[in-house]
Parts: structure tokens; sequence; C-alpha cells
């Protein structure tokens, strides 16, 4: 058997350099960074740029296992640009480049990111709600509430919910029928929401919860933009999912709200 070269650069090390460079180092500013980095740090070897760019190509940063039990989870998604020209393009040329979609799952109490789908522009909301629960199931955790918005309104996520024994609060339409229709659980809810009130049903089930993933978009796009750097609709994609890694990479070791108010304000 041919045993194949080790790498000079650990992967934690590429990680790293990952960061940077989506942050804000251009890989070809990256290697006069290293160069700097080593007259500070003399065992450390200076990549150069063709080795940084074929590393970071193949680095795959995958989200920790068993992320715990009686999980609260917050989900949404958020749009970001393939290309950072500005709207007038779309207006000039007429041109469109579109979005690529960021779904997540983001545990409300400890602030840290579960699960994660990457999809185009076309894709709703609803439809990725199954995925996500079941990334976070895969990986060992066990979930015990949900909040979504209203664009997660429908029986088939209620039910989907309803089955795994996981406490829905989602906001229902203004004109939902409050008859089952196929959803007793979605039925319960909305007949709650008439008989509370929205701001009675938003306090007794603490729906505030939802924006820690609000919070967490914003975190990312104030560090990243709000644009992927690649040019095929493949590496957009990956591109989409290294970012949020990334960033989970940058603020998991320190409460959410210190990072914020510390490094990226």
């Amino acid at each position: 058997m041919r045993l194949i070269k080790p790498y000079i650069y650990p992967q934690t090390f590429m990680q790293f350099l990952a960061f940077l460079h989506v942050a804000f180092l251009p890989l070809r500013q990256m290697e006069g960074f290293l160069r700097k980095l080593s007259e500070y740090i003399p065992r450390l070897k200076v990549a150069d740029y063709s080795a940084i760019c074929k590393r970071l190509k193949k680095l795959n940063i995958q989200l920790p296992e068993n992320p715990g039990e009686d999980l609260v989870v917050a989900v949404d998604s958020t749009g970001m640009k393939v290309t950072n020209r500005g709207e007038w393009i779309r207006h000039k040329w007429k041109t469109r480049k579109g979005w690529v979609k960021i779904h997540i799952a983001v545990d409300t109490r400890m602030k840290k990111l579960l699960a994660l789908k990457v999809t185009d522009e076309q894709v709703g909301d609803g439809k990725m709600l199954k995925p996500l629960i079941e990334q976070v199931k895969d990986r060992g955790g066990k979930i015990s509430k949900v909040y979504g918005d209203g664009g997660y309104d429908s029986r088939e996520n209620f039910n989907y919910l309803a089955d795994n024994d996981i406490e829905p609060v989602i906001k229902t339409r203004r004109d939902a029928s409050t008859k089952a229709r196929g959803s007793p659980s979605r039925a319960r809810m909305v007949r709650e929401v008439r008989r509370l009130g929205y701001d009675g049903w938003r306090d007794k089930y603490k729906y505030g919860y939802r924006w820690i993933v609000e919070t967490f978009f914003s975190g990312v796009k104030r560090v990243f933009d709000e644009t992927v750097r690649a040019k095929t609709h493949r590496r957009n994609i990956q591109g989409g999912k290294d970012e949020i890694h990334l960033l989970r990479y940058a603020v998991e070791p320190l409460s959410f709200l210190y990072i914020l108010s510390n490094i990226i304000s």
C-alpha cells in the first residue's frame, strides 16, 4: 500500500486561514500575512498562494455531533447575493444573478448553530423545516420545541412536529381556519391565538426567542457581508455553508452577545 505524504499544515491551521479569508483577507494577501506572522513565530512555515488555495477548496467543515437534549430551536432563512455589484445592474442591463438561501436552526439557549441547509432562492422556508430538524436528529440532538415565523405555517409541518413529540411555536396566518382539516395540532394553535390574541399568545409562548436566529444572521452579514464570492452556482452553495460554519468557530468559544459587542461592532 502506497503511503501518501502528510500535509505540512494541519487542518486546524487551514480552518483559521479560511476564517481570515472569508472575513477580510484575499488569498494573495494571506501569503503576505503569513510571511509577516512567521517573523514573530519562527517555527511557522509560510504557505504560498497555491497551497492555501488548494487546501481551502478541500476544506470540509462539519458541525459537531451530539448537540444535546431538550433543545429549544429557532429556524429561519436569509438570502445572500451571488454578486456585490449592486442592484443597479438588474435595472441597467436586465440581468439577474439571483440569490442563495441559507436555512439554519439555532439553539436559543446556547446560541449555537445546530443545522444548516443552502438552497437557491426558489425554495420556500416551509419545505426546509423537516430537513433542518432531521439534521439535528441525525447528529444525536433531541428537540423539545421549535420557533418559526409564518413561513413555516403549514399542516405538514405541524403534523411532522406532532409526530416527533416537538412543541410547535409557529405564527399562524391571520385568516387560518380553526378546523383541523388534517392537522389537529395546527387547529389548536389557531384557536389559542384567537382566544388569547396575538400579544397574549406571544407572551405565553415567549415567541420573542425566535429573534435569536435573526441575531445570528445579523452577525453573519456584519462580519462577512451579504454576498458570496464564488463564480459558479455549486461553489456559491458551498461558499454560503462555509461562511456560516466559519462564523460558528468565531462565536461559540465566547457568548454571542460578547462577540457582537466587542468584535463585530
